[in-house]
Formats: C-alpha cells, sequence, structure tokens
C-alpha cells in the first residue's frame, strides 16, 4: 500500500448512474420515558461513486445521528432506525446482523469520527490499532502491518511516524490524535468515508494536507465521501452536494455553488452569513494602556524521554521555548500555529498544571513556588476551556451542577443562587432549561464545548485561556458564542488568551497575534500587521490556506512540504535551532540557525 505524496494528475473520477450508498426514508428514534421521540426524520439521499457530500446544520440537527445508524452504530436499545432503508450498493445495512457489518464496517465503509479520544484506546499504542484495523481485514503479517500504518501515518504528516506508532494517545495533541483517526480510516482505502469533523482539532496547513489527500484517494480510487462539518470553507470547497439539516429533517438539498449563490430556506441563508471570512473582521479598538493580567518571559517546557536499561531522562521535548508576550485587561491575544507546536503547553503551564523555566506572572502574582491554595487562587482569576470538551467534563455528573462546581469548589453563594447562576449561564450559551439536569454523553460534541464555556464564565475571571474553544461549533452558534465573550468582554474587561487554529476567527476576533513553530514564536504583531503585511513565510502559508466559503473560489496551486516535519526532541545538553523557516519555495521549510 501506498499513499500519493502529490496530486493525482486528472480530475475526480465522475458519478457513476447506479449510487454506491442509497438512504431511503431514514428515521432514526430513541426511547423515552414518554414513548419514542424522533431524532431523524424521513431523510433520503443518494451518494455516487467519486462524490462528495456535505452534510451541514447545527450541532444536534441529526447529522452525526445519520452517520451512526449508516455505520451501525447507533447505541442499543435506546436508539435505533424505526424506518426507512440504508443500502451500500446491493447490501441492506438497516437489518444486518451485527457480525456481518463488522466485516463491512472499516473495510468497505469507514467513519473519521469527531473526537479521537473518545475513539482511541487509551491503554493501546496508536501503531498497535491502526495495526489491528489492517490485520482485521487483509490477510497480512504483523510487519506487513507495521509497514502501513507507519505510512499511513507519514500520509497525514505526522512527524517522526516510527517513534508514534510507539506511542499511546494521551502523548500527542489534539490534532495529531485527529490524524491517526483519519490515518485508521484511510488505510484500507474504503469505498464510502463518511467524515464527522474531520479537520476540526487541525491547524489550516494540515487542514490542507488533509483535504488534498481526500481528494487523491477519490482520484485514486472513486472513494464516495460524506462530509459531516460546520466549515462551510470545507464545504465550499470540497463537496459536490450539500444537505443541511435542522432539527433532524432536511431543509434543503442542491449542488454546492447553487446553495451559496441561491439558498432558498432562512435557515440556509442565516447559517451563511454567520461564516467568519478573512478580511471582515470588525475593525478591534486601539487598545489602550491597561494593567497586565498575565505577563511572560522567557518560558520554556521541556518534557524528558526515558531510555537505557535505567530508566534515565536521555532526551528532551523542547515544547515551548523562550516564550514572551504580555496580555493586558479587555485584550484578545491570539496563539496561532500547528497541532503539537507549544500552544497548548503555554496554556497549561499558565495554569500551573506544567513546570516550566522563566517567569509566568498572573497580575503582579508570579506562580513560581505557588502552594497548592495559592494555585487554587489564582484559578479562581485564571479559567481555562479546553479541546476536547469529553475529557474535560465529569461523565458522572448532570451538566448544571458541572456548571456550576466552580462555584461550589470556592465556597460562593449558596446551593440557589449556584444554581440559578448555572441556568443562566446555559441561555446564554445556547443551551435549553430542561437540559440542567443531562448528562455530558446526552449531548453532541458542540453541546459539550458549550457547556465547558459556561462553567469557565462562571467565576467572572481575568483572563480566560479558550484553548480551541470554538473549533467545535457549527457557525451559527460559533457566532453567537464568540458575540458572548465579546460582549462580557466590554462589560467585565475580562482578557482572552485564545488558542486556534481558524485564522478567520482569529481574524475577526483578536487585539494582537502571535504565530507559534517548533514551540517558538516565529512572529506578533497586531491584527492588522500580521494579517495585513505579514513578515514572515509560515505566516503567510498559514493565511493562504484557509479555507475559502466560495463555490467559485479558485485556489492558487501551492507546494507541498517535503520530508519529514522537523523534530522537537533533542538529546540531553543539546540546545534546540533557532527557528527562522527563511524558505518555502520548493515546497520545504527550511529551519536556520544553531543550537544554544
Amino acid at each position: 500500500m501506498s499513499f500519493a505524496s502529490e496530486p493525482t494528475v486528472g480530475a475526480a473520477l465522475a458519478p457513476t448512474p447506479d449510487p454506491v450508498l442509497r438512504v431511503d426514508g431514514l428515521c432514526v428514534s430513541v426511547r423515552t420515558d414518554a414513548g419514542l421521540k424522533p431524532l431523524v426524520s424521513d431523510l433520503s439521499f443518494a451518494l455516487n461513486r467519486g462524490e462528495t457530500l456535505a452534510i451541514a446544520g447545527e450541532s444536534g440537527s441529526g447529522k452525526s445521528i445519520t452517520s451512526l445508524a449508516i455505520m451501525g452504530l447507533l447505541p442499543p436499545p435506546a436508539v435505533h432506525i424505526s424506518g426507512g432503508s440504508i443500502h451500500l450498493g446491493a447490501v441492506g445495512l438497516h437489518d444486518l446482523p451485527e457480525h456481518q457489518m463488522r466485516a463491512i464496517r472499516g473495510d468497505r465503509i469507514a467513519m473519521i469520527f469527531q473526537e479521537p479520544m473518545t475513539s482511541l484506546n487509551p491503554v493501546l499504542t496508536v501503531g498497535f490499532q491502526l495495526a489491528e484495523a489492517i490485520r482485521a481485514h487483509q490477510d497480512v503479517s504483523r510487519a506487513t502491518a507495521r509497514t502501513r500504518a507507519i505510512e499511513a501515518l507519514q500520509a497525514v504528516r505526522l512527524s517522526e511516524p516510527a517513534r508514534r506508532f510507539d506511542q499511546y494517545p494521551h502523548e500527542l495533541s489534539g490534532g495529531m490524535r485527529q490524524r491517526v483517526m483519519i490515518a485508521m480510516a484511510l488505510a484500507l482505502r474504503p469505498e464510502v468515508l463518511i467524515a464527522d469533523e474531520p479537520t476540526t482539532a487541525l491547524d489550516v496547513t494540515v487542514q490542507r494536507e488533509v483535504l488534498d489527500l481526500l481528494r487523491d484517494l477519490q482520484c485514486d480510487l472513486g472513494t464516495a465521501i460524506i462530509l459531516i462539518t460546520h466549515d462551510m470553507g470545507v464545504v465550499a470547497e470540497m463537496a459536490d452536494r450539500v444537505i443541511v439539516m435542522q432539527n433532524g429533517r432536511m431543509v434543503e438539498q442542491a449542488a454546492t455553488r447553487d446553495l451559496f449563490a441561491r439558498p432558498t430556506e432562512r435557515y440556509t441563508r442565516d447559517l451563511l452569513a454567520a461564516v467568519p471570512r478573512m478580511g471582515q473582521g470588525a475593525a478591534r479598538h486601539a487598545p489602550v494602556p491597561a494593567a497586565l493580567v498575565a505577563s511572560l518571559r522567557d518560558v520554556s517546557v521541556r518534557f524528558g524521554l526515558k531510555g537505557g536499561l535505567l530508566g534515565r531522562t536521555v532526551r528532551n521535548v523542547h515544547a515551548v521555548e523562550a516564550v514572551s508576550f504580555d496580555i493586558r485587561r479587555a485584550e484578545t491575544f491570539a496563539l496561532v500555529g500547528e497541532s503539537g507546536c507549544g500552544k497548548s503547553t503555554i496554556a497549561k503551564a499558565m495554569m500551573g498544571l506544567v513546570d516550566h523555566a522563566g517567569s509566568i506572572a498572573i497580575g503582579d502574582t508570579s506562580l513560581k513556588g505557588l502552594d497548592k491554595q495559592g494555585l487554587k487562587n489564582i484559578r479562581r482569576r485564571v479559567q481555562m476551556v479546553f479541546q476536547d470538551p469529553m475529557a474535560a467534563l465529569n461523565p458522572r455528573m448532570r451538566v448544571g451542577d458541572l456548571i456550576a462546581e466552580p462555584l461550589v469548589i470556592h465556597r460562593i453563594g449558596t446551593r440557589e443562587t449556584q444554581c440559578a447562576r448555572a441556568a443562566d449561564l446555559m441561555a446564554r450559551v445556547g443551551l435549553t432549561a430542561d437540559q440542567y439536569d443531562r448528562y455530558p454523553h446526552e449531548f453532541s460534541g458542540g453541546q459539550r464545548q458549550r457547556i465547558c464555556i459556561a462553567r469557565a464564565l462562571c467565576l467572572n475571571p481575568e483572563l480566560i485561556i479558550a484553548d480551541e474553544s470554538v473549533s467545535a461549533l457549527d457557525v451559527s452558534v460559533q457566532a453567537r458564542v464568540l458575540d458572548l465573550l465579546a460582549t462580557l468582554q466590554r462589560e467585565f474587561g475580562v482578557a482572552y488568551l485564545f488558542i486556534s487554529h481558524d485564522m478567520a476567527v482569529v481574524e475577526n476576533i483578536c487585539d494582537r497575534v502571535a504565530v507559534m513553530y517548533l514551540g517558538q514564536i516565529v512572529e506578533m504583531g497586531t491584527k492588522a500587521q500580521v494579517f495585513g503585511n505579514s513578515q514572515h513565510p509560515y505566516t503567510r502559508r498559514l493565511i493562504d490556506a484557509v479555507p475559502v466559503p466560495d463555490p467559485a473560489f479558485v485556489r492558487q496551486p501551492q507546494p507541498r512540504l517535503a520530508g519529514d516535519v522537523p523534530s522537537p526532541v533533542f538529546a540531553i545538553g543539546a540546545g534546540p535551532v533557532r527557528v527562522a523557516l527563511t524558505d518555502i519555495g520548493g515546497g520545504h521549510l527550511v529551519a536556520q540557525g544553531s543550537g544554544d
């Protein structure tokens, strides 16, 4: 097996008259105490060979439930197909026994799930899981399966794929885990690929590589793709047709160009109007000198890798190297860069969750030497919205109690006022009062992220660290949440450290931007400086890779990066290379400089 490293010459295969997948009158219901509740109602569509069909709509509209029904993964016995049929070629999937469905799932039809950490087994290496999927459907040796698994990891641009093969999911960043899931789905070259938010956790450059890879797969084998996404830029660039869903029903279906040019339904028009676009961000106020909320000076974070018979630390991962910046009251400071570049590590260092060299101060208080109570006081002033909402929420607690939990921990208010505060915040982030007593698993991925945002707002903090806080949200909810963050900033002067791979969102919300690569800041400035007159080639590449929500837009060909992604791992005593990245000509990023 090999993966194309360059785009395949020629257009994607034309759709065939006979659909490879056909859904007729699909109904999915859940059993409740009050009876059956419909989740998807009377949904019909056909998917042709070589075609990309996008399913768009707000979280909770039935997009992911539809994909789970097709894959035979609805959680029994409560959720089930209550009507209609699903056919993969001549095979009826809607009533296929599980042992027969297992042979099809992963081989003829595969799925990239939205949340990689809930899909990967935490006690098995990613390589074992990849090789296991290959050997489950192909009669190959362990050595061959390993080779093919490493090829798959290399195809999705993971640095040091042979080393990643032996790592566990928790050792990878969120974006890296998503790339592992994509590699697992693509490894067997399926007839139908269902991609449920496949690039949500990826930065724009890797997203561009993944989208190109999906196109290559279509050109090679005529693979049909169902693309479930809230990113209308990705829809515009990838999809041949679009289905728009609301409350479990299809409200509109059209060719992509027609849908963007002439949407017939008001819901579709509102959805398209909420899409953030580069260059259309509202002008931000000129920053007024204000008190420092956070200050970082020469911050470095290194993680030791053990080896040898005695288990000594023999190498260091230079996750963050000599990073300095300030954040002031009522300012939005954005960190952007590829997954694994150190953005989330900086956030964890500012929360006191990882050790660091250098200086980090929250207001006038340095984090160095703080005891448990001191860190607790800091975390009342600084709150964080994590990238993976399911990993951040206790599955045994109701969401109302989860949102009110910071008030309980810090002994603020009575039980009555705590519940009232939680209910108010739920309403402000687009959740309803009847969802107060539900558990996290009963919500969609986007809804769970809204729960996390509401919890972070509970204490009215001085600084909110938002680590991909809106990446899992559909565009309409994303727009409401960003408006909410802006309103709170005006009302209370709260500052934001906004970590994101979505350059269009960053351009719309930030005052200043820092661009990171291999743990170092390579460019920093105001929004106008970075987006309007970027000086660094890596910054320009990030901006050029942003999907444009216009099907008529013709993207200029970009050279693919050659070779492996540089590694941040160094032997003990060896300093990191200072990143210059002075050349991207010919498809290469060149790191110049010398070690410390």
